[in-house]
């Protein structure tokens, strides 16, 4: 197919400038590529800066993104996520609905609710990859909280106590975990409950939630008290959210209590303000959230039906893709992890009593040969 050729006048800039970060690279533009198979290519030059680079073999180790020229198969090559699957996890010992944080392999199912007994619990279990622990309690049996952190070092904040009548106004009690106990720290300074949480032990996030109406407003954790921070675009409690203090994303959820509307809202924190991006694809609220800003999925929720819903969706930073679904559709479920390595766990399955199913969600990287189609 003859050589592929580099014009750099594709990467000069409005200024008559060389763009650095491209031209110097050896990054070719798309524009520059003709419609011909990229298998099989007769020569590429070396590796210059950054750039692709020549190698008579795969690495054995690539980073997800690399691209390089296999000198021996004449291919270009790069290593790229597959589609990722929800597999069975070890089971909650207690059925119920439920939040936490932590990771796959390493995570707290915190608080939650079943019925009958109509009972909130003070239930903590740790998973380790494989099956749950009970561990030490919490200090206040609640359900429906915000909540931060890793498996040794978390917060659970928020949440309500007794089974709620309309007037039921949630609480600001927070909690602290230090991987072996629950120690209470400073409260809200709005109390709620199907709030959001992000970040860690010492620096956390919490937004949206209720009591009526639904609310907008944001707080900011240092490690000893909260502080109030811009609002939310769009008042809603039971989102999905996930990501840290400074970079964190929430999606969906219930605009109007006592009669919820459920919506497709995202919005995305910069350390300052939110901003509304890309809607989510499947109108939904109690559902969960793993990954950071750019890069997360959310899985779970109940729909307007009404009706629970495994649905998955992947964040690209720009846009929401429809992935595999969860082989059991909930709500109220806890979650956490990262985009390719998450875990979903207890929550509602559509009707009582709430169920003990985890699930782990994997998503694999492959070899790919690169070609023009």
């Amino acid at each position: 197919m003859g050589t592929i050729k580099q014009n750099r006048a594709n990467n000069i800039l409005t200024s008559g400038k060389l763009d650095a970060t491209d031209g110097l690279n050896n990054n070719v533009p798309a524009t520059n590529i003709g419609n011909a198979s990229l298998s099989n290519v007769t020569s590429y030059p070396p590796s210059s800066g950054t750039g692709v680079s020549s190698v008579a073999s795969d690495p054995p180790s690539p980073n997800e993104g690399q691209i390089w020229y296999n000198t021996t198969s004449g291919a270009l090559k790069q290593y790229s996520l597959l589609t990722g699957s929800w597999s069975s996890g070890g089971s909650l010992n207690t059925q119920r609905t439920t939040s936490g944080f932590g990771t796959q392999t390493a995570a707290i199912a915190a608080g939650g609710f079943d019925y009958p007994p109509n009972l909130n619990t003070t239930a903590v279990e740790s998973y380790n990859g494989t099956a749950w622990t009970t561990v030490n309690s919490l200090n206040s049996a609640r359900r429906e909280t915000g909540e931060a952190g890793t498996q040794p070092a978390g917060l659970v904040f928020g949440g309500i106590g007794p089974f709620p009548s309309p007037t039921s106004s949630g609480s600001g009690e927070n909690e602290s975990w230090d991987g072996t106990n629950w120690t209470e720290v400073a409260d809200l300074n709005s109390a709620r409950y199907q709030n959001s949480g992000a970040g860690t032990q010492t620096a956390a996030l919490t937004f949206g939630g209720t009591p009526f109406p639904v609310s907008a407003a944001t707080e900011s954790w240092n490690g000893t008290s909260w502080t109030s921070v811009n609002s939310l675009n769009t008042g809603r409690s039971y989102m999905g959210a996930t990501g840290t203090q400074t970079a964190a994303i929430t999606a969906a959820g219930d605009t109007n209590n006592p009669h919820p509307t459920k919506v497709a809202n995202v919005e995305s924190w910069d350390g300052t303000s939110w901003t509304e991006v890309t809607d989510v694809n499947t109108i939904r609220a109690g559902l969960a959230g793993a990954g950071i800003q750019t890069d997360a999925i959310i899985f779970g929720g109940g729909t307007p039906a009404p009706g629970t819903t495994g649905n998955t969706e992947s964040w690209n930073g720009t846009a929401w893709t429809e992935v595999n679904n969860l082989a059991t559709a909930r709500s109220a479920l806890g979650g956490d992890g990262t985009s390719s390595s998450a875990l979903a766990f207890g929550g509602y399955p559509g009707s009582w009593p709430a169920t003990t199913v985890t699930e782990e969600w994997t998503q694999g990287l492959s070899v790919q040969t690169i070609t023009a189609s």
